[in-house]
C-alpha cells in the first residue's frame, strides 16, 4: 500500500478499525445476600515452572510487495514488525509458524498403554495435551514432601512469519510517499527447524495418596521482532532502480515462553453469586424458548421452590374462592 503527497504529515495511512467488546454474562450488584457456595470438578496447579528463549534467523534478499515504481528511493524506515503467519483453512499447513515440544524426564517417567505410547488426558484447552507422570514418590511421601522431577526440553520452532515494513520514500518526481511493504519471511522448514534447548525442575506430589496420577502440561506461544540485518538502510533495502521492487535483509528475534505445570484434578468449593444471563435476542414468532443448561437441585432450591409453590396456591385459593353474598 502506498500513498503520495507533498506533506507527509497530512497522509493517512489506513482507516479505522473497528474494535468490540465482550459481554460474559455475569454481573454483581454487590450485595453478599447473593454470594453462595458451589462445589466444582477442577484442575490444580501443584507446581509451575516458566522459562524464556531467543532464536536469531537471518533473511537475505526478501522480496518485498507492492514495488516503489520506477526512479523511487527509500529515505526512511519509520516502523518495521511481524506477525505469525497461520492459514486458518489448513491447521497442517507447513508455512504455519509452529512450536514442535519434545520432552523428556528424568527420576519418573510418562505413562504409557500397552503399545507403548503415552496416554493423554484432557486439558482445559480441550485437547489430550496433558501426560500422566508416575515416579518412586515414597520416600518423599514419608516427609510430607513432594518428589522433584528432572527433565529436558527441545522446543522446535518451523513455518514463516509475515514481516510488515512502513518507509518514506521519494518517487522519481522527487514527491514524499509513505508505503507498506510486506513479504512472508521463512523461518526454517519442518524438515530443518530451529532447534532450542532449556532444563527444568518440577515437584510432583504422591502417586500413591490420590486417585489420579499427577499430569504435566506444557504450552509455550513466540513472538518475533525483526530489524533491518544491519540497521542500515542503503545495505538492507535494495530498490530495483527500473522496476522499483524492494528486497530486504532482515534479522528475525524469536521470541518465546514457555510453562510447564504439574497438575491434579481436585473438586473445590467456590464462591459463586449465580450463574451467567445472557440477554437474547427474542424472535417475534417463538413466545418461549429452551434453557441451555438444567436448574440446580439441592436442599436449598427445592425449599426455595416449594414456598414459591406454596405463594402461588395461595393467591390461587384466594382468587377462585367464592365471593360472599
Amino acid at each position: 500500500m502506498t500513498s503520495c503527497g507533498n506533506n507527509s504529515n497530512d497522509i493517512n495511512l489506513s482507516l479505522p478499525e473497528e474494535c468490540c467488546t465482550a459481554n460474559t454474562g455475569c454481573s454483581f450488584n454487590g450485595s453478599l445476600r447473593n454470594v453462595k457456595a458451589e462445589p466444582i470438578y477442577v484442575q490444580k496447579v501443584y507446581d509451575a515452572a516458566l522459562f524464556n528463549l531467543q532464536g536469531l534467523r537471518t533473511v537475505a534478499n526478501l522480496s518485498l510487495s507492492p514495488a516503489l515504481g520506477r526512479g523511487a528511493r527509500i529515505i526512511r524506515v519509520l516502523d518495521i514488525r511481524c506477525k505469525k503467519f497461520f492459514n486458518p483453512c489448513n491447521i497442517k499447513d507447513p508455512k504455519n509458524l509452529r512450536l514442535n515440544l519434545d520432552t523428556e524426564i528424568s527420576g519418573g517417567e510418562f505413562v504409557k498403554n500397552e503399545h507403548g505410547k503415552e496416554i493423554r488426558a484432557v486439558g482445559p484447552d480441550g485437547f489430550r495435551s496433558q501426560k500422566l507422570i508416575f515416579a518412586d514418590t515414597e520416600n518423599c511421601d514419608d516427609k510430607c514432601k513432594g518428589t522433584p522431577i528432572f527433565g529436558t526440553q527441545n522446543v522446535e520452532i518451523s513455518g514463516a512469519v509475515i514481516v510488515e515494513i512502513d518507509v518514506l520514500f521519494t518517487d522519481n518526481c522527487e514527491k514524499r510517499c509513505r508505503a507498506t511493504l510486506t513479504a512472508r519471511a521463512p523461518v526454517a522448514p519442518v524438515s530443518d527447524p530451529l532447534v532450542l534447548t532449556n532444563f527444568f525442575e518440577l515437584c510432583i506430589p504422591s502417586v500413591y495418596d490420590g486417585a489420579f496420577f499427577p499430569r504435566f502440561a506444557e504450552f509455550c506461544n513466540v513472538r518475533c521482532e525483526p530489524r533491518l540485518a544491519t540497521n542500515n538502510i542503503a545495505r538492507d533495502l535494495i530498490v530495483n532502480p527500473g522496476t522499483g521492487a524492494v528486497s530486504a535483509n532482515l534479522l528475525l528475534s524469536l521470541c518465546i515462553t514457555c510453562e510447564k505445570k504439574i497438575i491434579v484434578p481436585v473438586q473445590l468449593c467456590v464462591l459463586s453469586t449465580g450463574f451467567p444471563q445472557l440477554s437474547a435476542e427474542i424472535s417475534p414468532i417463538c413466545n418461549t424458548f429452551p434453557t441451555l443448561f438444567p436448574k440446580q437441585i439441592d436442599e436449598n432450591s427445592v425449599r426455595h421452590c416449594n414456598e414459591s409453590c406454596s405463594v402461588q396456591s395461595t393467591e390461587l385459593d384466594e382468587e377462585d374462592a367464592p365471593l360472599d353474598e
